[in-house]
């Protein structure tokens, strides 16, 4: 079998055109869907209203159902095809409606969030506000998907799919927050995204359409077409430069912070030490991580400085703030040292009073410690061992004569329903799971 013949077959298998439904009836159901008036016109307004609200209230599931009703796919499809096939007077009636329909959503919006008591950016409102590289993929594919849907037989439910991909209304009701609450940043990242998918969409129209060969109309000369193609990929190309310059940014952070976290678990995560924070200090090129607990060692601290090259942190200074040095301690050591003071001896006094305090918080953090940890591993506790009523926890004190050989134990006090008590299995395992919860060095169970 030569190459010929295999690419006839694999034509066969992605040839649209067997399946492609009467031609006039699509132009005509295209071109009927671009208007906007009458019911439509409220149904849009309708639809914005909603997505304000679900963006508003942070419910994924309310902004599915306005894009899911939106009318904006018409227009933009429209002014898809009228390119493909060189319909102007379809253009300009798609472009017109298509304008009409973008500023009443923009100010329907800016109405709602005029009105509504919850001003809060929530989570998926700020999510439209950054559109990337994927934004322009996601939009593309989605109307690509579209066009073959629309102009193929047995359309199923691509359309309502496309709808919610494309996700057209929450960008223009994230701009209407913009506006609404004094956000340029927030109106200009909305509306870009709005801007990417309908030039996508459209472009996806364009090709979809000259891909299944419709009959095109004749421009009135060959520099007009020239012309217009030039102006079509002029405006796809400064589309996609901006996105595309966030998306590199957005995944050399990813990137870098993925760098850092598996550093972190790596070289600095040991037995009784916990992590509480990480900052990375980018004009100092400084990677500054405060620990609790068990102490890193110097020449862990060493070695682990020593590798950062190997986790793309090359040039970065590592600082381990453990022990007394918490953050409240040296900004307050930082106060004393800038002090004006006259008297060396006062001066004195105050850091000991300052070591003093952070070594009693650190014992009443440690005792208290476990009582704030029973609370939240009740819930667990409840999914895990549903014959567990209840669950206490106490720190043993250890009077050894070596520092170093000092550990940490626990003793778990647990209650069980009469009629289901624990067997020696799920004694194991919860001796094993409450040790790495509280990341004791030995942990014994009491039943009572």
């Amino acid at each position: 079998m030569n190459i010929n013949m295999l690419l006839d077959r694999v034509k066969v298998y992605f040839n649209l055109l067997p399946d492609k439904d009467d031609e006039q009836a699509i132009v005509e159901q295209i071109s009927s869907g671009v208007s906007f008036h009458g019911a439509t016109l409220w149904v849009l307004i309708f639809a914005i209203f909603i997505a304000s609200l679900g963006l508003n209230v942070n419910s994924t599931a309310v902004i599915i159902g306005a894009m899911l009703i939106s009318p904006l796919m018409g227009p933009i499809i429209g002014m898809g095809l009228s390119i493909g096939i060189n319909d102007l007077e379809l253009l300009k009636r798609a472009a017109k409606n298509f304008s009409v329909a973008t500023v009443i959503s923009v100010l329907t919006a800016t109405v709602y969030f005029l009105i509504t008591p919850l001003g809060e950016a929530q989570s998926e409102l700020l999510a439209r506000t950054s559109p990337t590289l994927y934004d322009v993929l996601i939009a593309f594919c989605g109307g690509a998907a579209g066009i073959i849907a629309l102009c193929t037989r047995g359309k199923g439910n691509v359309i309502p799919g496309v709808a919610i991909a494309t996700a057209l209304m929450p960008p223009l009701c994230t701009a209407g927050y913009g506006l609404a609450t004094g956000h340029i940043l927030y109106f200009l990242g909305a509306f870009y995204l709005f801007f990417i998918n309908t030039v996508f969409i459209t472009l996806a129209t364009f090709c979809g359409v000259r891909f299944m060969h419709f009959k095109q109309h004749k421009f009135g000369s060959r520099e007009v077409g020239i012309k217009a193609h030039r102006i079509i990929m002029a405006i796809v190309v400064l589309t996609v430069l901006p996105a595309a310059v966030v998306t590199v940014f957005i995944v050399r952070q990813h990137i870098f912070d993925n760098n850092v976290r598996k550093f972190i678990k790596s070289e600095l995560t040991q037995r009784g030490t916990q992590i509480i924070s990480t900052n990375v200090e980018a004009d100092s090129l400084k990677l500054r991580v405060v620990a609790v607990g068990r102490e890193i060692t110097e020449a862990t601290r060493n070695t682990a400085e020593q590798r950062m090259e190997f986790y793309g942190l090359s040039g970065y200074r590592l600082q381990v703030i453990q022990g007394v040095q918490t953050d409240s301690i040296l900004a307050l050591n930082q106060e004393l040292t800038q002090v004006n003071t006259t008297r060396e001896a006062d001066r004195q006094k105050l850091l000991e009073l300052s070591a003093q305090t952070a070594s009693l918080s650190a014992q009443i953090d440690a005792y208290t410690r476990l009582d704030n940890l029973s609370a939240e591993l009740r819930p667990e506790l409840r999914a895990l061992f549903p014959q567990v009523r209840s669950l206490g926890l106490s720190r043993v004190c250890e009077a050894a004569t070596d520092t170093a050989l000092q550990q940490q134990f626990v003793v778990a006090i647990v209650s069980t329903t009469a009629h289901e008590p624990l067997t020696s299995d799920d004694l194991h395992k919860l001796q094993q799971w409450l040790k790495a919860r509280t990341a004791a060095d030995s942990l014994v169970i009491m039943e009572k």
